[in-house]
């Protein structure tokens, strides 16, 4: 029989699949079945409630979309209280991304999930601005990244996943300041900074201007990223970023992904996680591999 178990730290999952944060939620339960899913990954969450960027937030692309949602977020209590109760009932483990515009913040919220029994581990989405230095995202400084990952390392005894960005010069670099600051996964990676205009009215399609640019578009860039973060770290990574079905998703793992996030895809087809875990079933079984951890890294470089 085909094993699709996969290790994120100590984090055992029943497959690689589970979908990437603020794409997906138990409204889905009557077109998806969740209990099929690797891990379950909701809508990241703040110390306190943010209201998001402004309208439009969203706009379709060739071959993707953009978003600009801005962490709407109702805060931590609220998601203690309301958000995290509505998954009590599924069996897949849920990972909590937790977002900041501190360090601090970070640490404050790892520290209130830390012994919450429904959280398994913590995702740090370190693509956000860092109100310290300029605006500029934790995830683009190494040292920032480091310094980051060290302090809420200190803070919990869950499993950490550094989200990186995709918006830097070199990935590697912020991998390894991730790995040495105490994470134990990477996801690799957030969506692209990007910009469409209206022609007709001249105007930005998007009210931030810019925003994240996911889908099937940027999946070549996705995984090469995670080629590079692989070859650079021990972490496991989990792959994100384009995957739209399961020989996507093959092709990160062949790059080094040890598990995959699901975003556009799941917009598209509100199934299309439990279709992409048939689908690498199907490849499993065509090619007679036993395991799916057998796939890891395994691109033929000769």
């Amino acid at each position: 029989m085909t094993d699709l178990s996969v290790n994120i730290g100590s984090l055992t999952l029943q497959n690689p699949v589970m979908p990437a944060s603020g794409t997906f939620g138990p409204e889905l339960a009557p077109l998806l079945d969740i209990n099929r899913l690797g891990a379950l990954v909701p809508k990241s969450v703040t110390l306190s409630a943010r209201d998001g960027n402004q309208t439009p937030r969203i706009c379709e692309t060739d071959g993707g979309m953009i978003n600009s949602i801005g962490i709407q977020s109702k805060g931590v209590e609220h998601y203690m209280a309301n958000i995290l109760p509505s998954y009590h009932d599924f069996d897949p483990p849920l990972i909590a991304s937790i977002s900041g515009e501190t360090i601090d913040e970070f640490e404050q919220l790892a520290a209130r999930l830390d012994k919450h029994p429904d959280v398994a581990a913590l995702e740090l989405n370190i693509s956000c601005p860092n109100l310290r230095d300029n605006g500029q995202a934790f995830g683009m400084s190494a040292e920032s990244t480091f310094n980051l990952l060290r302090q809420v390392r200190a803070a919990t005894g869950k499993p950490l996943i550094a989200k990186l960005t995709p918006n830097v010069t070199r990935i590697q670099d912020i991998a390894r300041a991730a790995e040495q600051g105490g994470a134990d996964a990477l996801t690799v990676a957030n969506t692209f900074l990007a910009m469409a205009i209206d022609t007709e009215t001249r105007k930005p399609r998007i009210g931030n201007i810019m925003g994240g640019l996911s889908g099937a578009a940027v999946k070549p860039l996705i995984v090469r990223l995670i080629f590079q973060a692989h070859q650079a770290t021990n972490l496991p990574i989990i792959g994100s970023g384009g995957i739209m079905n399961g020989q996507d998703a093959i092709e990160m793992i062949l790059a080094g992904a040890t598990s995959v996030q699901i975003g556009t895809a799941t917009f598209v087809q509100p199934n299309a996680m439990n279709t992409i875990t048939d689908e690498i079933t199907d490849y499993l079984t065509r090619h007679h591999i036993d395991a799916v951890t057998d796939l890891i890294g395994q691109v033929d470089l000769r």
